[in-house]
């Protein structure tokens, strides 16, 4: 459920016809909506499955705008080596590990999980980026975030009647993105190529990367159960593709700062599907600690003031 490779491009600023607003509320909805859309498509498919049609499709979609916009794939082996490196990172790990982690845990605690990317990218970037000093602000929502998290998982229980190693995927899918991130704005930074060509490789690269090891792990299936087929479409073609080419519109509309908030909606929206939708239970500790999660994560996001 996070965003495509976000480099400087010499992108051409057209101002979109429908709000940025309402354009923010469409991609905190179909990013929310993405666990509910993981847990049903591995109902009839295996996590692998899933997970290849879901790069599948989104990469559909980024191949149909490529072309609209004449786009073209980037040039030059170092460049697709990055890209490699980039969509094992940020899409086919972490992708696959949620997929795998639904199979043991709701919906909801999965979408919290993911919340938790911020908070790892905080704590990586103070050490593998010079740039990002540590403040006093920042380490306290560090702090903030994982009692958060503890409280999500129910620590003085014990983990009571939590899935210890569905858990743990989902945590590990939530560090793979900042892990990735940190990877591109070393690698990638100031790239000539557009946002939308490396995004469309990116996507490529992790389907092809998904068609190698899915055979490998799973059998073809017997049936094609309809509903979690269109589950895995929708997760494709709007969770992955078309929430890229909305998200960048953002970017370069109102800058990453503003765009990247949507994070802090995604687990709410999530939890409210989860319940409503697919009846997953919900006991106090789990809105109260997502609640927590949200706010360490937005302290670790504060820019130290500039004097």
């Amino acid at each position: 459920a996070q965003a495509p490779t976000q480099t400087p491009a010499a992108a051409e600023h057209r101002r979109p016809s429908v709000d940025w607003r309402i354009r923010f509320g469409f991609l905190a909805l179909i990013w929310g909506f993405s666990f509910l859309l993981i847990k049903v498509g591995t109902e009839g498919y295996a996590p692998f499955q899933v997970t290849f049609g879901r790069l599948l499709f989104g990469t559909a979609v980024l191949a149909v705008a490529m072309a609209v916009k004449r786009e073209r794939l980037p040039r030059g082996a170092r460049t697709w080596g990055h890209l490699t490196v980039a969509a094992l990172l940020l899409n086919a790990l972490p992708f696959s590990l949620f997929a795998y982690a639904e199979l043991t845990i709701p919906s909801t605690l999965a979408g919290i999980c993911n919340a938790t990317s911020p908070l790892w990218g905080m704590t990586l970037s103070l050490v593998a980026l010079s740039e990002d000093r540590p403040t006093r602000v920042r380490v306290a929502g560090l702090g903030l975030g994982f009692l958060g998290v503890l409280t999500v998982l129910g620590a003085w229980q014990g983990f009571n009647g939590l899935d210890a190693s569905g858990t743990a995927m989902a945590l590990l899918a939530s560090l793979s993105y900042p892990i990735g991130w940190i990877y591109v704005r070393r690698t990638l930074a100031g790239s000539d190529h557009s946002n939308l060509s490396l995004t469309g490789a990116q996507l490529l690269l992790a389907t092809v990367q998904l068609a190698v090891v899915t055979p490998l792990f799973t059998s073809l299936p017997a049936s094609f159960p309809v509903l979690p087929l269109l589950a895995i479409v929708a997760l494709g073609a709007l969770g992955t593709g078309l929430a890229m080419l909305v998200q960048y519109g953002i970017v370069a509309e109102v800058g990453p700062t503003t765009a990247q908030m949507v994070t802090y909606f995604i687990p709410v929206i999530a939890t409210a599907a989860g319940v409503a939708i697919l009846g997953e239970s919900l006991t106090w500790s789990t809105p109260v600690g997502a609640a927590i999660v949200l706010a360490g994560a937005a302290l670790t996001q504060v820019k130290p003031r500039t004097r």
